[in-house]
């Protein structure tokens, strides 16, 4: 059985929850429409890069590279 990967959105509406601020105060703080906000972490809609970067800063989230094992050369 496969471990099921948590995509990069995932993380961030875990993020945003774990932030204990408001959706209404994070939209004020970040310029992004609470609907578009609400239908992002419904899971309904992505958001555009600009979106995801000012979540990122205000959010103080980094993104890190898991570690990958590497292959063995054949």
């Amino acid at each position: 059985m496969s471990k099921k990967r948590t995509t990069l959105a995932d993380q961030i509406r875990q993020a945003i929850d774990d932030s204990g601020m408001s959706r209404y105060a994070i939209c004020k703080a970040t310029g992004i429409d609470q609907a578009a906000l609400s239908r992002f972490m419904s899971g309904k809609v992505g958001l555009m890069l600009a979106s995801l970067e000012s979540l990122a800063c205000l959010l103080e989230l980094e993104i890190k590279s898991p570690k990958r094992k590497r292959r063995k050369a054949r």
